[in-house]
């Protein structure tokens, strides 16, 4: 019999088709393993939002654990301007990329919103992540929700708590992590199952 695809798995899963377990990281890691080399080197993961940034630094060699260098929330208040804000969010990756040797950043795509003002936002939030990146000549790779979700749980429609699961499962932790930093640690890994070897 042939192997299952994640999202046949995930789907039995949620079906209640007595698969607890049919959603492994094993098996997510397998399936994308069989089909390229393996990723090595240090993935600056971000998930940019103007006053709850989700960064997360985690190295990946060939034949070894994946492992979570560190994470943080940079969380900035109400009364910040968005320039200031801005202005932290492009300092804190520049302390990341200064103390790390990091081998590309890797976020999420903007997606759809209804509200300009928000869409306006988010995208002023990603450019400070991007500029700071491509002053120091690094490669910056963007990637669908929908993929980052497929990547990491194996399901493109999985909640932010699935997700967290999965990211705490994929990186050995003790526990979730903070929400932001999950999705910023879940941007690196599915840089690393799925995108340019780079």
């Amino acid at each position: 019999m042939g192997r299952k695809s994640s999202r046949a798995l995930w789907s039995a899963k949620l079906a209640g088709q007595g698969v607890s377990e049919a959603v492994t990281v094993e098996a997510i890691e397998a399936q994308f393993a069989a089909k390229r080399e393996p990723f090595d080197g240090t993935v600056l993961g971000v998930d940019p939002s103007l006053r709850g940034t989700g960064l997360a630094v985690v190295k990946f060699v060939p034949g070894e654990p994946t492992q979570l260098v560190g994470s943080h929330t940079l969380k900035l208040k109400a009364k910040a301007t968005q320039s200031d804000c801005l202005g932290e969010i492009a300092r804190a990756v520049s302390a990341i990329l200064e103390k790390e040797t990091i081998t590309c950043v890797s976020l999420e795509q903007t997606i759809y919103v209804q509200n300009f003002q928000t869409a306006q936002i988010m995208g002023m939030a990603r450019g400070a992540v991007i500029a700071t990146a491509a002053m120091r000549g690094l490669p910056i790779h963007e990637y669908a929700p929908l993929r980052i979700k497929q990547a990491v749980v194996g399901y493109g429609r999985a909640s932010k708590e699935q997700v967290a699961a999965m990211v705490r499962q994929h990186l050995k932790l003790m526990a979730d992590l903070p929400s932001d930093e999950a999705d910023a640690a879940a941007a690196a890994l599915c840089h690393a199952m799925t995108g340019a070897r780079s």
